[in-house]
């Protein structure tokens, strides 16, 4: 049998130079203040953190393990247990002042409906990795 996989692929333009953008995802523990779904991460070791998910009518939470991190330019993770995914951000340079950020994430739909028992689950997880508000913190934070 195939294994299907899905990606979604985010990008964000934003008035903050790529050191800012980067300081701001090389700390995991800072995502849940721009990812609108995640409730909580906490960290196990260097490369393993454990994540809470608040998700309409589920709770979840996955472990997730850093493969590769490059500094202000990508870090990638996939999961080693609970709903199954890997993920990259990368971050481009368009000036002095503006950078770019991407996210993409891969990941099995079966696997994501069996761990969080609905489509309309998905679909808002998926929606939720939403990069408006990493904009405006990284703005604000490059204006302070």
């Amino acid at each position: 049998m195939k294994h299907v996989s899905s990606s979604l692929v985010e990008t964000v333009d934003v008035n903050a130079p790529v050191a800012v953008s980067w300081a701001l995802w090389s700390d995991v523990t800072r995502w849940p203040a721009f990812l609108s779904h995640v409730r909580r991460v906490d960290p196990l070791d260097g490369r393993r953190f454990a994540w809470q998910l608040e998700l309409p009518g589920a709770e979840k939470g996955f472990v997730a393990e850093l493969t590769e991190v490059i500094p202000e330019d990508r870090i990638a993770w996939h999961t080693v247990e609970g709903v199954q995914h890997a993920g990259v951000v990368t971050f481009h340079r368009l000036s002095d002042t503006t950078s770019r950020v991407t996210l993409q994430i891969e990941y099995d739909p079966k696997g994501f409906i069996e761990h969080l028992g609905a489509l309309t689950n998905l679909d808002s997880a998926l929606a939720n990795y939403d990069l408006g508000e990493f904009q405006k913190l990284a703005e604000t934070t490059a204006a302070s």
